[in-house]
């Protein structure tokens, strides 16, 4: 079995841990009993990250120098030049963007180190007000215009046409729709904007003014019987937009949230906006949906974005389930064609509103660490030079982490790898990207302990790691003991006939941090397979 042994950088950086965090590595609990064969990592000389996930001591907007991924909520992400940039729904740990425009953006050369570069916008755009109180005038019976709305600045997405970088964006206006008592008028309406820029660096950009907004189909009244009734009156609600290109030139824009489900329209190439906006079908058809739009107009999903992968020549809808403080959690489905039927690993059709497996993320928790919850809202990118994929989304601390006040509104900006299975679908990293160079895994590798995790679907419910031994005689020791096999051709380990993608990754949960070995991978119902290697 292969050892490594400890070095001067290892003890190094158990100690700048232990003092951003407050841990002491220095002895064991009472509880504990010191490792016989200590595993030290697969790589001895790889400086990876060490600052703390509960970064609320640094969490003010005058420290935002120092956030690196602190602060991220529903991140969207495109490279451009020698640099990824990322932007995101106004939101931070209390409140501290307020302090800084609208939808902030940051940028990083390696996917780890990330800089922060202030926000898109420093105030609200005019055509907002103007647009809704417009449609306000021409409503039946008209409507007053509301003077001084107010807004949530939601879930941009960043997409690359041509030269050009485009920048949709979310705006809510949250004023009771007829009146000011809440619990009986739902909120007013939502509206996507559009701001182009020819080069991230300089962060200018040209607004181009709104391109939907969320329309009523006249199957629900306005009025609320109370805080209660979710009966949804939009036909698609206008946020959580995303945009693909088709191999055939075909420009889409997707979006939409709880209200009947997720929308696809075409757009004009040249203005990126749809043609015309008369009629509900202008709107878009609905690709995905959780239950019967019928009988269940409010409906937990949200967050759609979809990519093409030429190599399966499928697409694939991502979608966030459920609230988001918590139980928040990604899946995916895949189609043919760019407006479906969207279809699920067991063959659901998601488009008629069944649920969608694989589930790719959802709340969890490796030991070591509180874990993370309101683990969705994901973007999916690649990088142009290398052709890898990657996921990105926020994560949340649990509520009540002892020592951090609200730990809930921690949000952590996750980069995760995604990997591809035999059979054409994704997984996502269990671990967080951190530039660990790629290793050449060997069978020696593979044996020794493990903490593995199934991420089966519970409301949130957190999913927790257990204890395997991948015993050198290519037995398995704990859980439902079996056996395994790993082929080094294609670093595939095998667990009781489920195929994991292995790669070399950094452990964020030990202490001190160190590189490590994990696996990823789908049972055959679309639950995704996380492990770690932990020890000799």
């Amino acid at each position: 079995m292969k050892t490594f042994n400890i070095t001067k950088y290892t003890i190094l950086v158990g100690l700048i841990f232990s003092i951003l965090t407050g841990c002491d590595n220095s002895s064991t609990g009472p509880n504990d009993e010191p490792e016989k064969d200590p595993f030290t990592g697969l790589l001895d000389d790889f400086s990876g990250p060490v600052y703390s996930d509960d970064y609320t001591p640094i969490a003010s907007w005058n420290q935002r120098s120092s956030w690196n991924l602190a602060n991220v909520h529903d991140p969207t992400v495109v490279k451009n030049g020698d640099y990824f940039y990322m932007y995101q729904t106004d939101a931070s740990y209390g409140n501290a963007h307020e302090a800084g425009g609208h939808y902030p953006v940051r940028r990083s050369a390696d996917l780890v180190n990330w800089e922060h570069m202030g926000s898109v916008f420093e105030s609200a755009p005019s055509w907002v007000k103007d647009s809704l109180n417009s449609i306000r005038a021409d409503m039946e019976p008209a409507l007053p215009p509301i003077d001084n709305p107010n807004y949530g600045f939601w879930a941009p997405y960043i997409a690359k046409v041509g030269s050009t970088y485009r920048l949709y964006y979310s705006v809510v206006v949250t004023n009771p729709i007829l009146g000011d008592d809440s619990s009986e008028y739902w909120t007013e309406r939502a509206f996507i904007g559009l701001a182009e820029s020819d080069d991230l660096s300089s962060n200018n950009w040209k607004d181009k003014g709104m391109v939907i907004y969320s329309v009523a189909d006249g199957e629900e009244t306005y009025k609320r019987d109370g805080g209660n009734d979710w009966s949804g009156y939009f036909k698609f609600n206008a946020i959580d937009p995303s945009y693909i290109v088709t191999p055939e030139n075909e420009h889409w824009l997707i979006y939409g949230s709880w209200h009947s489900g997720i929308a696809a329209v075409e757009v004009d190439p040249v203005t990126g906006k749809p043609s015309e906006l008369n009629e509900l079908k202008d709107f878009g058809t609905r690709i995905a949906g959780r239950g019967d739009v019928n009988s269940n107009r409010w409906q937990g999903l949200e967050a759609p974005e979809i990519v093409y992968n030429e190599e399966t020549d499928y697409y694939y809808l991502f979608l966030a389930y459920d609230e988001l403080s918590q139980a928040y959690n990604t899946r995916v489905a895949r189609s043919r064609e760019i407006t479906g039927p969207y279809v699920g690993i067991e063959g659901s059709n998601v488009t008629d509103g069944a649920v969608a497996y694989p589930l790719l993320t959802h709340p969890y928790k490796f030991k070591g660490h509180p874990g993370w919850t309101g683990f969705a809202h994901c973007s999916i990118f690649r990088d142009p030079d290398t052709g890898d994929w990657y996921y990105s989304s926020q994560g949340r601390l649990p509520p009540g982490i002892n020592g951090i006040n609200a730990s809930n509104a921690v949000m952590m900006g996750h980069v995760r790898e995604i990997y591809w299975t035999e059979d054409g679908w994704p997984v996502v990293a269990p671990e967080r990207y951190a530039a660990v160079p790629d290793t050449k895994i060997t069978t020696e590798d593979i044996a020794g302990t493990w903490e593995v995790i199934t991420l089966e679907y519970q409301y949130q419910v957190m999913q927790l790691s257990h204890t395997i031994e991948l015993n050198g005689d290519q037995s398995m020791s704990g859980g439902t003991g079996g056996t395994w096999s790993f082929d080094e051709s294609t670093q595939i380990l095998t667990i009781n006939g489920v195929d994991l993608i292995v790669d070399s990754a950094w452990d964020w949960e030990a202490r001190p941090r160190r590189t490590t070995v994990t696996y990823a991978g789908l049972t055959s119902t679309g639950r995704s397979k996380w492990g770690k290697k932990v020890g000799n």
